[in-house]
């Protein structure tokens, strides 16, 4: 047999043992029938200690009176060691003597090791899965969620143990739905991670963008479902798209520049021309002044143009923030006569001064706030608000209750030439950006169809790199 075995007499004596065993402990020579573990120590140094111990744990069995199993870790010359499962059973006269004891010992070092690399390799997993900063989550060939870590609920809000056990239709939006069946036939035929991206809602409400790679889970040779991550991209997109309007504005500007002036000049002698019409024929006057305030209007598009032509040189000064904006509401009020609007100014009687370009700021404003007039056709209100906050900015909001932007277009606004004007160009907001982002500032919009609109503006007192 492969395994130790073992017989003792009623004392502890050996009557038999098979080779594996003697040769376990170094007792191939030796003449061990009649002898106790204590006196074979004798014979061999090296598991004398072993053998004692033999003695202790046999003693331990007898006074339990049943079958006993243990685990005994033997030493080897080596140096390494080997694990044995013992069983040790007591056999007794019928008056309760003992007759003898019946060991067997089978070595399970190496299953033993196994296991330790089983359990390691499931903790390590536990961990990946556990700690990953994506989600991680598990589907069957169903598309019944199977399992999700905790990172899931840090992300999307939902209850994670609420979501498992349901198919992860009741996660998907709509427009993803029908692509389900498809989805998993894919990730099982294909022989690679399959990478795709999926906008899901958070428990708030909110859309978050999700990168998502997913593989099957094959086990025993048959694909039983599917485990996948899905890394929260949402930022990322948004600098992406932040970038992206950068390059318009960019591009918007290397345009003007090579173009404005030589629009301009043809459209000096035109003006010039119709000017001299206008005083030499007095039939036609009213054609002639259309045609004047369509060249001003041309006039006017070019000089937003050359705004964003590059290279600017801003030459940032002093200047107080409450006074740009009494100015501008100053300009702006006859404007707001005429639409029937009125308008609130909420500013701290403390002087806030600001680096800045004042005449930046002040067209910055105009556009802002005569959208906000122009929006409120029916007559209403425009409140300007003012407030320093922490870190050395200040805080703009520009409120109208006017007739608002639906969630598509404000998707939209600041691209260059883009707007919902019948007579607009679209530069005035494309400006407006370009103001706040060389002034180092964020600008935000936030708006509802026939709800109003409300515009977020941080600028900070004091600009550090002052190289603009």
């Amino acid at each position: 047999m492969v395994d130790f075995v073992n017989f003792k007499d009623g004392e502890g004596r050996w009557i038999e043992a098979n080779d594996f065993g003697l040769q376990l402990f170094q007792l191939e020579n030796v003449e061990y029938r009649g002898k106790k573990d204590s006196e074979l120590a004798e014979y061999t140094a090296f598991y004398s200690d072993a053998l004692r111990y033999c003695e202790i744990s046999d003693e331990e069995t007898w006074k339990n009176g049943e079958i006993t199993r243990i685990e005994e870790v033997i030493p080897v010359p080596n140096g390494s060691l080997k694990i044995f499962d013992t069983i040790k059973v007591p056999l007794f006269h019928s008056d309760g003597s003992r007759q003898g004891l019946v060991i067997i010992g089978r070595d399970i070092t190496d299953k033993k090791e196994m296991a330790r690399q089983l359990a390691e390799s499931q903790q390590q997993y536990k961990s990946l899965f556990e700690y990953s900063p994506d989600i991680v989550y598990m589907l069957d060939l169903g598309g019944k969620i199977t399992n999700l870590n905790p990172q899931f609920e840090v992300i999307t809000g939902f209850n994670r143990e609420k979501m498992i056990g349901k198919n992860v239709k009741a996660l998907l939006p709509k427009k993803y739905r029908r692509f389900l069946k498809h989805f998993i036939f894919s990730v099982v035929e294909e022989i690679k991670p399959v990478v795709y991206e999926i906008k899901i809602p958070q428990v708030n409400g909110n859309m978050i963008s999700l990168q998502c790679t997913s593989v099957p889970i094959n086990i025993n040779g048959e694909i039983t479902g599917i485990i996948g991550y899905g890394r929260d991209v949402t930022t990322l997109r948004k600098t992406e798209e932040r970038l992206r309007r950068t390059e318009k504005l960019s591009v918007v500007g290397e345009l003007a520049a090579s173009v404005a002036h030589e629009i301009r000049n043809p459209l000096t002698s035109l003006k010039g021309f119709v000017q001299l019409l206008q005083v030499e024929d007095g039939k036609h006057q009213f054609y002639y002044q259309i045609m004047l305030d369509e060249l001003n209007r041309i006039n006017h598009i070019v000089g937003e143009l050359l705004l964003l032509a590059k290279p600017q040189h801003l030459k940032f000064t002093k200047a107080e923030i409450q006074k740009i904006l009494y100015d501008v509401l100053s300009l702006l009020s006859t404007e707001a006569i005429y639409y029937n609007v009125q308008i609130e100014s909420v500013f701290p009687e403390q002087e806030i001064y600001l680096e800045c370009e004042p005449n930046q700021l002040k067209q910055l404003f105009i556009n802002i706030i005569k959208n906000a007039i122009e929006a409120s056709v029916n007559g209403g209100t425009v409140v300007i608000c003012l407030e320093l906050i922490e870190n050395n900015q200040v805080f703009i909001t520009v409120k109208d209750d006017g007739c608002g932007i639906s969630k598509d277009l404000l998707a939209k606004i600041g691209e260059p030439f883009y707007s919902s004007k019948e007579k607009g160009t679209g530069l005035g907001l494309t400006i407006s950006y370009k103001i706040v982002q060389s002034h180092k500032g964020t600008i935000r919009f936030d708006s509802q169809k026939n709800q109003g609109t409300t515009v977020y503006m941080t600028l900070p007192l004091t600009q550090k790199d002052k190289r603009n």
